[in-house]
């Protein structure tokens, strides 16, 4: 099962996200030769099913669409780990619902290094969601300075203290920070050395992110231990995402 997800961080307004999801629907309807309504073949990317992909699109919470497409599956990149309540800015479980959305990005490393969330509160929300039964895309990953100091392994074993990896529906991304926007992704023996690291320790699928692109996507998604994608500004266009997508 690849997994092939989009996090458009704070871009695109509602009318550009609606646009692009009904594109990327079309393009993956035209990948499976059938209906978009077309019932039992959610993100089925090969008729024959040897290949089969899951599709996330991760929309800004002004440009939230309902979760109710038939191969893209719309999540939330932030919530607060609560039903509703006096937190300003903030949205919770009561909003996600009326959307149906039922995924969500935690310890992204924006949150944590531009908004300071602890990982305390990552935990914290990491359970709340959980408990919901929210398919969640947790996110982790070290600076340029961890890795020049060669403590990577610790590093990423310290930003699972109060999580649960065991959790059945966990996926996980790596994504260095200093590789996130910059156009330079990890090479890919520290990549593959990287989640062979985590796979001597997680069962859950295994994303890499960070300057990820329909460049470099390929040779990234062949190596051991990946199981897809998380993209940034790559997936902001709908046809290099649907690029990216149809390495598979």
């Amino acid at each position: 099962m690849a997994i092939f997800a989009a996090n458009f961080k704070c871009n695109l307004t509602r009318a550009q996200t609606k646009a692009y999801i009904a594109e990327l629907e079309a393009y993956l309807s035209r990948r499976m030769g059938v209906d978009s309504n077309g019932a039992d073949c959610k993100a089925d990317l090969t008729r024959d099913s040897k290949e089969r992909a899951e599709v996330f699109v991760f929309p800004n919470q002004a440009a939230l669409l309902e979760n109710a497409y038939t191969f893209v599956r719309v999540g939330a990149q932030n919530a607060h780990c609560v039903e509703n309540g006096g937190f300003t800015g903030e949205i919770g479980a009561q909003q996600l619902r009326e959307f149906g959305i039922d995924s969500i990005l935690i310890g992204h490393s924006e949150r944590r290094t531009i908004f300071g969330e602890s990982q305390a509160y990552i935990a914290q929300k990491f359970a709340y969601f959980a408990k919901a039964g929210f398919r969640i895309i947790y996110c982790i990953g070290e600076d340029l300075a961890v890795r020049q100091s060669g403590g990577v392994e610790a590093f990423l074993r310290a930003e699972f203290e109060g999580i649960n990896a065991q959790y059945e529906n966990l996926i996980v991304a790596y994504e260095p920070i200093w590789a996130i926007g910059t156009g330079v992704s990890a090479g890919l023996e520290d990549i593959e050395r990287t989640h062979k690291f985590l796979r001597s320790f997680l069962s859950v699928p295994l994303l890499y992110g960070g300057s990820v692109n329909e460049k470099n996507a390929g040779e990234i998604m062949r190596l051991a231990n990946v199981d897809g994608v998380l993209v940034g500004s790559a997936s902001l266009e709908v046809a290099r995402f649907c690029e990216i997508i149809s390495i598979i």
